[in-house]
Formats: C-alpha cells, structure tokens, sequence
C-alpha cells in the first residue's frame, strides 16, 4: 500500500519521462516505464497530461490520437477520454491519469510509492 504524506496524500515516485521539446505542441508520445506505456499530452495552452497509452476498450493507442482541449480521441473507434483524470467523456470506459511536473524543460510523471520498478525509455510512438 502506497505511504501518505503529513497532509494524508498518496505519495508519488517521479519518474524522468523525457523533455518537454519531445512533444510536439497539440500532439502525445508515448514513454514506456517498466512494462507500462504511458501516453503524454502536450496542450497548445503549454500543460502536459499523462495517462495510460491504451485505449480500454480495443487497445488502441492513445498518444495516437486526436489532441482537444482537454480531451483525446482514441484512433481505433474515437471514444472520447478527459485528459485530466481519464474518464471516459461518450462512454463507459475510463483510462489512468498521472501527474506531470516539468522542472528546467524535463518532464517527470508520478507514479503511486509502491507501483513497482520505474525506468523510462522512449517508446518510439
């Protein structure tokens, strides 16, 4: 079970998930941490989200699809998903959402203490 911290919050482990640059403006990538993809966002407004890269409904991959304003459609069969928490926006489905914070242009995504090993490498989407 993940530890909390003096406030009663799940503690997070930050993993290095690349540079800001990687990420085209309006587009995601996808970075593979352990045995889990996860697809990064980068907004025109400059935030970045994080959520898990496959679509739960068919497998398709997220960090593929259509940037929003806050939303991303899966290329498979565009469900709709919340860039901010993951929830499904036009169906039943939901995704996993992870923090990101960006010090000095890198970028580092936050996993729960506890969730296993953390390695990043690109994943080339």
């Amino acid at each position: 079970m993940p530890s909390t911290d003096s406030h009663g919050k799940e503690e997070s482990v930050w993993v290095p998930a690349g540079t800001i640059e990687q990420i085209p403006v309006g587009q995601g990538r996808c970075v593979l941490t352990g045995a889990r993809q996860i697809a990064l966002f980068r907004l025109r407004s400059g935030e970045v989200y994080a959520l898990d890269a496959v679509c739960p409904h068919r497998g398709g991959p997220l960090a593929e699809g259509l940037v929003g304003r806050e939303t991303v459609i899966c290329p498979l069969h565009a469900f709709k998903f919340s860039l901010r928490d993951g929830r499904g926006l036009d169906n039943d489905f939901s995704v996993k959402s992870y923090p990101v914070e960006l010090r000095d242009g890198n970028l580092f995504v936050g996993f729960p203490a506890g969730d296993g090993p953390h390695t990043v490498a690109d994943g080339g989407a």
